[in-house]
């Protein structure tokens, strides 16, 4: 049943993130060429309402694939609301940094390529640290096996939000990378 619930979540977040596909890419142009800032505007409030929108599924996703009873689900929506509000935050410094690459993306030099790839190492590994975090905190509050799955079933849904959005990006081009 749980891969019924992740293959159909899975769906769902694939049809989301076509959308997001444009949106990259959107944002990628727009950051690339002067833009107004009402145009700029506009982008930014469709990435939030987007992230919101991906919130909402993920948090449906996570709650079917863990199938708790009403008092689990009270204590672990808790215990998620905190994650995903942590979460957010580096994800906050992840859609900066993409729009710094997308800014620099055809005047790319070593230094800043080093410094791109310095701040999305920073993000993967704290964002490794919160979902280990986490899993201490739902395991303490209901078990190992809920836990697991917890962080089994995050895992999936981060890859393939990443997946989405590295798809979308274009290879980094700088005066040495031969390009």
């Amino acid at each position: 049943m749980t891969g019924k619930i992740l293959g159909s979540g899975f769906a769902a977040l694939v049809l989301m993130f076509g959308g997001s596909a444009a949106m990259a890419q959107a944002t990628s142009q727009a950051a690339a060429k002067p833009a107004s800032s009402a145009k700029k505007q506009n982008i930014d409030q469709d990435i939030k309402m987007l992230r919101k929108d991906v919130r909402a599924e993920k948090s449906k996703i996570m709650l079917e694939a863990l199938n708790l009873n009403d008092d689990q689900t009270k204590k672990f929506t808790a215990i998620y609301n905190e994650y995903e509000n942590q979460l957010g935050k580096l994800n906050d410094a992840r859609l900066a940094n993409i729009k710094d690459y997308a800014a620099n993306y055809d005047k790319m030099t070593d230094a800043k390529a080093d410094e791109l790839y310095k701040n999305a190492s920073t993000y993967y590994k704290n964002r490794y640290d919160l979902l280990a975090n986490y899993y201490d905190k739902v395991r303490a509050a209901l078990g190992t096996g809920t836990a697991a799955r917890f962080v089994q079933v995050e895992a999936t849904l981060l890859n393939i939000i990443d997946l989405q959005i590295q798809a979308n990006l274009p290879l980094v081009w700088t005066p040495t990378s031969g390009g």
